[in-house]
């Protein structure tokens, strides 16, 4: 199949006004291509409206290529486990691409290396860690993303962050450019990295420290155990939703604000940790997004702390 073409069942991007990514004809793909993908399965909050095309690449080849076929300025976006991500109602313009199986490989290197796809879940990582006796890594098991997502934001957990581990990651730009970026090279700071949007981070390499198996495992243990206790992960959440403002703690400002258990349609402020919204059932991304705001501006109205979302919004209101 070529991108622009009519899959059976759905209409070719182009002939709607919205339609962003449309009428542009590349080599066909050896991944899936899929038009107005439904993307609310794949995120955390199972809300949101769908792609206008989801591209699953069978390699790195392959995603390659078919970016190089896009017409300049088409949208990219790449999605991971679908936590810490808001898909807006009216869906995402252009291409989202989801890196699968072909892209979350983690193999151990030298000198306590391990290569990692960008696909690969933070836990597969440190556990494959843990296996090889490679102390440093345990913190990932506390970040419910994938390799790609927490390279880019920075991510961490635990008194731990990307920037501590991070050697170098390999990315596709929307051109179909790869480029190998040294950690140096990202400007990191809290949350945050200078790739630009639509670039794609499909490799990465992390450095750690020998260590004992037993207890690096016993420290993941303990992280998993806290998780639990402390955060609503069995309901339909997107992790933590404000950075922490500088010398505090963005649920703290929440609760004293009088925000938990705050609703707005199907969604609310979980009672057990402020700093998480839910989806009781049937919320729509408007109603997270909106009770989002108006927790910011309870916030900011009670402390004058103006929180920041460390969510990812993205997509048509």
């Amino acid at each position: 199949m070529q991108y622009g073409e009519e899959p059976a069942g759905t209409n070719a991007p182009g002939e709607g006004e919205e339609k962003g990514a449309a009428s542009v004809s590349v080599s066909p793909v050896r991944g899936k291509l899929t038009a107005d993908a439904p993307l609310d399965k794949l995120v955390w909050f199972k809300s949101g409206g769908p792609a206008d095309w989801l591209f699953e690449p069978a390699d790195l080849e392959d995603l390659t290529t078919f970016l190089s076929g896009l017409a300049e300025g088409t949208p990219v976006m790449a999605i991971g486990l679908g936590s810490n991500l808001i898909i807006r109602d009216g869906g995402v313009p252009g291409v989202v691409v989801r890196l699968g199986k072909p892209f979350a490989s983690v193999e151990v290197r030298r000198d306590n290396i391990l290569e990692c796809g960008g696909g690969a879940p933070g836990i597969l990582v440190s556990s494959t860690a843990r296996d090889a006796g490679i102390a440093g890594l345990e913190f990932l098991r506390g970040i419910p993303g994938t390799v790609g997502g927490f390279v880019r934001m920075n991510g961490g957990a635990y008194g731990r962050e990307v920037a501590d581990i991070l050697i170098d990651c390999d990315v596709v730009f929307p051109d179909g450019a790869c480029v190998n970026i040294p950690a140096a090279d990202l400007d990191y700071s809290y949350r945050h990295s200078r790739l630009p949007d639509g670039a794609i981070v499909v490799a990465a390499r992390f450095q750690g420290d020998p260590g004992d198996p037993e207890v690096i495992g016993a420290e993941m243990d303990r992280i998993a155990a806290e998780r639990e206790n402390s955060q609503p992960l069995r309901s339909k959440t997107g992790g933590s939703t404000f950075k922490n403002p500088e010398g505090g703690k963005a649920w703290q400002l929440v609760d004293e604000a009088g925000c938990r258990g705050l609703k707005m349609g199907g969604a609310q402020v979980s009672e057990k940790h402020t700093n998480f919204l839910i989806n009781t059932g049937d919320a729509t991304s408007s109603d997270i997004e909106g009770l989002g705001e108006e927790v910011r501006r309870r916030v900011a109205e009670k402390s004058g702390v103006a929180l920041e979302w460390e969510i990812k919004r993205v997509g048509r209101p």
